[in-house]
């Protein structure tokens, strides 16, 4: 006959249990980062599918089949992408080709600048070759400049295909209409654990769709804003970078230095007037502090009801882990962990931390 366990047996148990916690979650990590290449896909069908779903099943209230409304959807999405991709593609094109030329230019003007301040502080010949080994630095940082383009360049065109078979993977996942929603909550044993499971679902659903429907609708008020503003300025294809603010505003934190940084490098090259060049990202930059600090938690904060170190630190992670498309995934995962954590029991500590603190809004 077992006995009991005692004490310290209990307490064995709970440290044997810390310990598989950990080694669980090492062995996610280690999953989810060299498994990307096949899980990009599947994160990225699944949050489009959430999106769209509840356009899907309104279209279904109304007697439209979800084979139809699922196809009629991803076409529209990809007539909306392809459509983007075509009218950036030449300009960004042209930019590519230019920029080796471009740095160039962007190193000479930022020289003479630094020259011109070295000329009101009196410099010694000391601090002149100081100057001058900065220069060369500089030089070292535009001639690595090239490869750093490359690898962006292939980043996007991996991030492009790993798009394209997530639209088609969306695409089945909303003709299937509710047969995984329900097959999840039949998978759960008892009632209250079924009820919990619908919960959840629900929450997620609910959550990521008003989450990217309002950022996508934010987004794209943003860049026609950016994109009416530069082409007021003169700065060359504004709606370039209209699209662009469009997808960079996508990634937490990151996207708008991005964006401010690339205005402000093609604007030095295009403008002889380093005060009229310095106006293209002043812009960027006011209307993304404009969007980010009134427009956006206006309209989502609501929603996104998670404290900006949880947003912060999970974009770093998945910046880490995935790169640029991990940036864009990081909030959505964000929210997943954020409703699970709110109806399960064991994670109420977790959600508590995730969540923003009402007493400060």
């Amino acid at each position: 006959m077992t006995r009991p366990p005692t004490p310290p047996d209990l307490q064995e148990l709970r440290t044997i249990r810390r310990y598989v916690g950990w080694l669980f979650l090492i062995a996610a990590g280690g999953t989810l980062y060299f498994a990307r290449a096949l899980l990009l896909p599947l994160v990225l069908a699944i949050l489009l599918a959430l999106t769209l779903r509840p356009i899907a099943r309104g279209l279904y209230r109304i007697g439209v089949p979800h084979v139809v409304s699922a196809v009629g959807l991803i076409l529209l999405l990809a007539t909306l992408v392809g459509g983007a991709t075509y009218v950036a593609s030449g300009p960004a094109t042209r930019l590519m080709e230019r920029a080796p030329e471009m740095g160039q230019e962007v190193q000479f003007k930022l020289r003479h600048i630094l020259r011109s301040v070295d000329e009101m502080q009196d410099a010694t010949e000391q601090v002149q070759e100081i100057a001058d080994g900065g220069s060369e630095g500089a030089q070292e940082v535009v001639i690595e400049q090239g490869g750093l383009l490359t690898d962006v360049m292939g980043s996007l065109a991996s991030a492009g295909t790993s798009l394209a078979v997530a639209i088609v993977l969306a695409m089945f996942l909303l003709a299937s209409g509710e047969f995984f929603p329900r097959r999840i909550v039949e998978a759960s044993p008892r009632l209250e654990d079924k009820e919990r499971s619908l919960t959840i679902v629900r929450g997620v659903e609910r959550q990521i769709s008003r989450y990217l429907a309002a950022i996508t609708i934010i987004n794209a008020g943003l860049g026609v804003a950016i994109g009416l503003t530069l082409w007021a300025i003169g700065l060359p294809n504004p709606h370039l970078w209209g699209i662009a603010a469009f997808l960079l505003n996508y990634l937490p934190f990151l996207g708008a230095a991005a964006g401010v940084i690339g205005v402000g490098v093609v604007a030095l090259v295009s403008f002889d007037s380093v005060g009229q060049a310095l106006l293209c990202p002043f812009a960027y930059f006011c209307l993304t502090a404009l969007e980010g600090n009134i427009v956006t938690p206006s309209f989502v904060g609501r929603q996104l009801s998670i404290n900006t170190v949880a947003v912060f630190v999970t974009v770093i992670l998945w910046v880490w882990l995935w790169g640029i498309a991990g940036a864009f995934l990081a909030v959505p995962v964000l929210l997943v962990i954020k409703v699970v954590s709110d109806n399960v029991p064991a994670l109420k500590t977790l959600g508590m931390f995730l969540s923003q603190d009402q007493r400060s809004n």
